[in-house]
């Protein structure tokens, strides 16, 4: 069995060709046939948990969509029932952080304060190429 190849699939072929060498070899090989015995049970325990895994992995798939769309679908159901307690209560009410919404406390107003003009970008001076 080689070593190189590192996935699952790749692991399971290895042991399948194992597997069918030691068959194709049985007779020559009598004293491995408890091990033999063993290493094709386990082959077919392999390939059985794979299907599993991949019908598993299909219905994840499905399972995620499906979230996916329910979270999307609540979302836009929060969106209205957000505008609906605004409308109910106000936009000032603070009963609204109740909801997790944050109430309209009006803006905060900008100082004034005295602005200085910009200054006047500094005069670049000629320079003597004489020199």
């Amino acid at each position: 069995m080689t070593k190189q190849d590192k996935t699952y699939s790749g692991k399971l072929g290895d042991l399948a060709r194992l597997t069918a060498s030691l068959v194709a070899n049985a007779t020559d090989l009598t004293h491995l046939d408890g091990i033999r015995v063993r290493l094709e049970k386990i082959l077919a325990d392999a390939h059985e948990v794979a299907k599993q895994q991949a019908a598993l992995t299909a219905s994840k798939q499905e399972a995620t969509k499906r979230l996916k769309g329910l979270i999307t679908e609540g979302s836009r159901i929060a969106t209205g029932v957000d505008k609906l307690l605004k409308e109910h209560y106000g936009l000032r009410a603070e009963k609204l952080a109740e909801f997790g919404l944050k109430p309209f406390r009006g803006r905060k107003v900008k100082t004034e304060s005295t602005e200085t003009p910009p200054l006047p970008p500094p005069a670049v001076r000629p320079t003597n190429s004489n020199l």
